[in-house]
């Protein structure tokens, strides 16, 4: 199939991309092409506009193509456009980093760059096994993930991450590596309003997995705080607290995958900040620099960066892990005129402050056709759909296509509909994105 591209006026072939996470043959029979962004919107080839209910990918928290992003991006293009981050290094990346360490939660001042959110999460279960080691005890492999839990498709996130379909290809990637279980419970949380009262218990699994394996052979447990990509499920009231004091207790590392959750969609910069819980390690990409250029973070507390740098000899490097792109310079000019942004508009704040409208025009939807749960916690939303018997996943895909041919863009994860509009985001544009869902129920058999 070809396609004109509007930029060139050249046809393109739709045959040589193989698409990311996407059904290749049925995209490319019907596909959805967006060429243009402003704001909260996408517009099609054709013209047509698309409100943006999920912010991209879960990663442009200060809306599309803003203006002081791009000029950053545009000086550090024309100044120097790539340096060599091993051996070497350049100002804007120094400076970035310090712009993240002042963000980050009371003693996580050290700050690793990769490129997106799959890097952080190896990189970050490699430091802890490097941390272990340097403490003497290399015993510590064993990484616990959750059950539904996603850290990305690399190596270490596959493994640790608990989304069968994603593992069941792999299954030679799959040891060392153990799940709590999920903490989603629809028999007893539908249609919670923020975190739900039931479940805390559920982080005591990590006890049973403690005495099957023994603590001396764990070396981390890592969890979203808030799982996105599964779905949006909220963490029940006490389970991180309880996680934590856990991990405390046996000496395990405590990783949290903020990919998602960091820089204001909880309405807080971290999740760290919105729950009191601070983890050893924390991860983050996507909205870091509001997604125009690829990049990702770990950031660790200091203790961690110390043990790992003093055990190594004088003159040696410490830590042999790290990407040709790490701390790219115009990733780093994003990343500085982002943050810059978000602190100016006050954008962190805004999300607080519209969380309880979008929690009720979310939860008008209870009652509509098809919905058996729905959840949300600061801007981000999912609402549950009853799977269509002997096909699960269709109604969720014929939503959002339906809602794309409606003017709305909204991502769904099997028959699950998921919000996380920028934060930019009115309430009139809320209204609409709700409305669109509910008369695009009402169409589906």
């Amino acid at each position: 199939m070809k396609l004109d591209n509007p930029l060139t006026g050249t046809m393109i072939s739709l045959d040589e991309w193989w698409m990311p996470f996407t059904a290749n043959r049925q995209f490319k029979a019907a596909p959805r092409l967006l060429a243009k962004a402003e704001g909260m919107y996408y517009w099609t080839p054709d013209g047509r506009q698309i409100l943006d209910g999920t912010a991209g990918l879960w990663c442009v928290n200060a809306g599309h193509n803003r203006k002081p992003i791009v000029e950053a991006v545009q000086k550090q293009a024309a100044t120097m456009d790539y340096a060599p981050p091993f051996q070497l290094g350049h100002p804007i990346a120094f400076e970035a980093a310090t712009v993240i360490a002042q963000l980050a939660p009371a003693g996580m001042q050290r700050v690793f760059f990769t490129n997106s959110g799959s890097e952080s999460a190896d990189t970050a279960i490699k430091m802890a096994l490097a941390y272990h080691r340097a403490k003497g005890e290399p015993s510590r492999r064993i990484i616990v993930g959750r059950e539904r839990g996603y850290h990305g498709v690399n190596i270490g996130g596959t493994m640790a991450g608990g989304i069968p379909g994603n593992r069941k290809a792999f299954p030679a990637l799959m040891a060392g590596v153990d799940h709590l279980r999920s903490t989603h419970d629809l028999a007893r949380n539908a249609f919670s309003r923020g975190q739900p009262a039931q479940g805390a218990e559920f982080a005591d699994e990590l006890e049973r997995i403690v005495a099957l394996h023994d603590a001396s052979n764990i070396a981390a447990v890592i969890v979203e705080p808030m799982a996105g990509s599964a779905g949006v499920l909220i963490p029940p009231q006490g389970y991180l607290e309880k996680l934590r004091a856990i991990c405390d207790k046996h000496g395990i590392l405590l990783i949290f995958d903020e990919v998602i959750t960091g820089f204001g969609r909880l309405g807080a910069t971290f999740a760290a900040h919105r729950f009191g819980v601070t983890p050893d390690l924390l991860t983050c990409a996507k909205a870091i620099n509001n997604a125009a250029v690829p990049m990702g973070a770990v950031i660790a507390k200091n203790g961690i960066f110390d043990a790992i740098v003093n055990a190594a000899p004088e003159g040696q490097i410490e830590f042999l892990h790290g990407y040709t792109y790490s701390a790219h310079p115009l990733a780093c000019a994003a990343l500085i005129a982002t943050q810059k942004l978000f602190a100016e508009e006050q954008l962190f704040e805004r999300a607080r402050q519209m969380a309880p409208h979008f929690e009720a025009a979310l939860h008008s939807l209870k009652g509509a056709r098809h919905v058996i749960d729905i959840r949300n916690l600061g801007l981000v939303g999912g609402i549950e759909l009853e799977p269509r018997p002997g096909a699960p996943g269709r109604r969720g895909l014929e939503a959002h296509v339906k809602c794309f041919e409606a003017g709305v863009l909204v991502r769904f994860t099997a028959d699950i509909l998921a919000l996380s509009p920028p934060l930019i985001i009115e309430k009139e544009q809320i209204e609409r994105i709700v409305e669109t869902i509910r008369g695009v129920l009402g169409q589906l058999d």
